[in-house]
């Protein structure tokens, strides 16, 4: 079952401990600790294979190029770099915080929409976009660094029986990037400048799922009451793990309208 996750900047990497459904062997080991040594072929497979079998299950295929950035992230796993923010209030229960009301900042974020059939197969195909992107496919040829969260924005369908189809996923560039940001070789990846954001946020654990997420608004608002201070046709999904990690951490936001 889902084990409570550390905080989020320790937590904030691609971990691959949870895929122990898929194969009871950890890959842990399979990184070399001093991050110099290259991995084998068998290593290399290993771990394409993995993330193979996690995305099958979003019915979505991993192809051979990404190799070479999920090795890299793996590699670079323990270094994350959090989305600046700031905390407005706590709302707590038994010392346990039920949600918060945080500030982001402007700044540039690199973003792809995708419009699959599914929910997941949008944002796991929008997410390795942006991992190539992320790993040397820009304008400075190297490696960017990994930010998290990840946020996914979703809107509602005007009759609130679902998600409209596209999705658009946001990556936010590391602080040495914000002035400067590099270009993306890939045409689908925009970076766009977003202004600040007041939201009310809450940790749920798990997959992210149309079905997930549809729960997690539905609890928050339960929790939040009658209030018209914030949108209803549009949410954010934030994640800090890889799409294909079985418990992962996750929070719903709500975007608080403005005054």
């Amino acid at each position: 079952g889902c084990r409570l996750p550390v905080p989020p900047q320790l937590m904030a990497r691609i971990t691959f401990e949870d895929l122990a459904e898929l194969e009871d062997e950890q890959l842990d080991n399979d990184v070399p600790e001093d991050n110099s040594e290259p991995m084998d072929e068998e290593e290399e497979e290993r771990l394409l294979a993995h993330w193979q079998a996690v995305a099958s299950t979003h019915q979505v295929s991993v192809p051979q190029e990404m190799s070479g950035p999920i090795q890299l992230m793996t590699r670079q796993s323990q270094v994350r770099e959090q989305v600046p923010y700031v905390t407005v209030s706590r709302h707590e229960k038994l010392d346990e915080t039920v949600y918060e009301e945080r500030v982001y900042p402007a700044g540039k974020w690199a973003c792809v929409t995708k419009g699959e059939d599914l929910y997941e197969q949008s944002i796991s195909m929008a997410f390795m976009k942006l991992m190539r992107y992320i790993c040397k496919e820009n304008s400075t040829g190297r490696y960017l660094g990994m930010t998290v969260p990840v946020v996914n924005k979703i809107q509602i369908l005007e009759d609130g029986t679902g998600f409209v189809r596209e999705i658009l996923t946001a990556y936010y560039l590391p602080a040495e990037f914000q002035d400067n940001p590099p270009d993306p070789t890939d045409p689908e990846i925009a970076i766009i400048q977003r202004g600040p954001l007041r939201v009310i946020t809450r940790v749920f654990l798990g997959t992210t799922t149309e079905e997930t997420i549809t729960r997690q608004i539905s609890l928050l608002w339960e929790l939040l009451g009658s209030t018209d201070d914030f949108h209803r046709d549009m949410y954010m999904v934030a994640v800090y793990e890889n799409p294909g990690v079985a418990c992962r951490r996750n929070e719903i936001w709500f975007i608080r309208r403005d005054p």
